[in-house]
């Protein structure tokens, strides 16, 4: 790397690291939310719900990153849900990394932060656990999963005429070769021990490459991605959209797979509120979930996604062209290495096939996993943090009261066993086996 290059990646991979509560770019104690803006008030004329719960507040503060699966909190600020069900003033504000959003979940919006967020599902966990957070515990509750499937790994045109894919052991030579001859090789995630970082990891390590000795994992703001590819500062990534679909468009590099095809219908981002905001204020709370829920199913919808996208790559909130999103929003995949496919059954799901339902089967695989790379003690009581964390029971009333009929609400907190790609089974009633079954991990 040239010296430019790798200050630029150092600057890039510095905001995005995990440890004390930061600001981003900037040395003082306070966090800024609004750097690059993407704040918006509720549209006026609107009638309220007959069903809107009694609110004990009005006002709420989410944050949300520039990814397509945050759709659905700012369709519901957009569309005037949110004051639909009582929530009148709701703040969505741009957040400018993973861990810009947890320090301002750890402020709450009482200290200048945020109430609640679009976030990567194993976060809250890691907060409440005080992982994260200084070792100091913030209860959280996922209220729902925001979304199933929509993420992919994309790698460098160098390895192109590889023909790099699903199985990434091709990958295992030319990283020895490349390392071999000094050069320093990284792929990049959104944060340690969220959902890129634990699809990267498991996608080498089922082709045999170790995520930590044979290539340095380092964590990237999402929008910062396809510009450090473009320099030639990693080797891959793994983020959400637009940012694959983009570096194809700008011919910087190609996907090698999407996640659908790793793990079908796997779990993504979810929807969290700080504990003692929900505890506080339950009935804002439900209004708040059946808001978000009533925006996922609008977003699932293929009438309304050219909408969608039109919303979200507005300046105010994506600021990215829309023809990076629209179509694999639909479905419609470009590799950009001469494959294609069209109608995509795994694309990123919103709502269909309970994509919205926070099964905790999933939410031990996110926790079973950071402790297979070390991330987690190996004695971690899941059960325990899990019950803590998971509030599918306050999604179901919130279900029920927005009238989701009884075959859409799940009856079971287990999505059941689970099969990737390589043919690795991960059984929820047995999270021993699958980690013993598994050749490369730290645990």
């Amino acid at each position: 790397m040239t010296n430019i290059s790798r200050r630029q990646f150092i600057i890039t991979a510095g905001a995005a690291t995990t440890g004390t509560l930061l600001a981003h770019g900037c040395s003082s104690g306070s966090t800024d939310t609004n750097s690059s803006g993407g704040t918006a008030s509720p549209v006026a004329s609107v009638v309220a719900a007959a069903n809107a719960p009694k609110v004990e507040t009005t006002s709420a503060k989410l944050g949300f990153i520039a990814l397509t699966d945050s759709a659905p909190l700012i369709v519901a600020l957009e569309k005037g849900i949110y004051a639909k069900y009582g929530m009148t003033d709701v703040k969505v504000e741009k957040q400018a990394s993973w861990p810009v959003t947890r320090d301002n979940l750890v402020l709450g919006s009482g200290g200048g932060g945020i109430d609640g967020a679009h976030i990567l599902s194993p976060m809250p966990y890691l907060m409440a656990l005080g992982t994260i957070t200084q070792g100091k515990p913030i209860p959280m509750y996922i209220l729902a999963r925001l979304n199933t499937n929509g993420q992919a790994i994309s790698v460098a045109n160098t390895y192109k005429d590889m023909k790099v894919g699903l199985d990434s052991a091709p990958l295992k030579d030319a990283f020895s070769k490349s390392v071999a001859s000094g050069k320093e090789l990284k792929a990049a995630i959104t944060f340690p021990g969220g959902n890129h970082d634990l699809w990267m990891r498991y996608w080498l390590a089922a082709g045999g490459v170790n995520p930590d000795s044979d290539i340095s994992v380092v964590p990237v703001p999402p929008p910062q991605m396809v510009a450090n590819m473009k320099v030639g500062n990693m080797e891959a990534f793994c983020v959400g959209e637009p940012w694959n679909a983009q570096l194809v468009n700008q011919k910087q590099g190609y996907s090698a797979l999407v996640t659908g095809e790793l793990w079908k219908d796997h779990p993504e981002k979810a929807f969290a509120m700080r504990a003692d905001w929900v505890d506080k204020n339950p009935n804002a709370a439900k209004a708040m979930l059946m808001a978000v829920q009533e925006a996922q199913q609008w977003c699932e919808k293929a009438e309304n996604k050219d909408e969608m996208v039109e919303i979200i790559s507005k300046q105010k909130w994506f600021k990215v062209p829309a023809k990076d999103i629209i179509e694999r929003s639909k479905g419609n995949i470009d590799y950009g290495d001469g494959r294609t496919v069209k109608d995509y059954p795994y694309r990123m799901k919103f709502w269909a096939d309970n994509a919205s339902y926070p099964y905790k089967s999933h939410d031990l695989w996110f926790l079973t996993e950071n402790i297979r790379w070390g991330k987690l003690p190996a004695d971690t009581d899941t059960k325990k943090i899990i019950d803590q964390v998971n509030r599918e029971d306050l999604w179901k009333e919130a279900a029920k009261e927005l009238g989701v009929s009884a075959a859409e609400i799940p009856t079971s907190t287990s999505r059941g066993v689970e099969t990737f790609f390589d043919g690795v089974k991960f059984d929820p009633a047995n999270p021993a086996a699958y980690l013993k079954s598994l050749k490369i991990k730290k645990a």
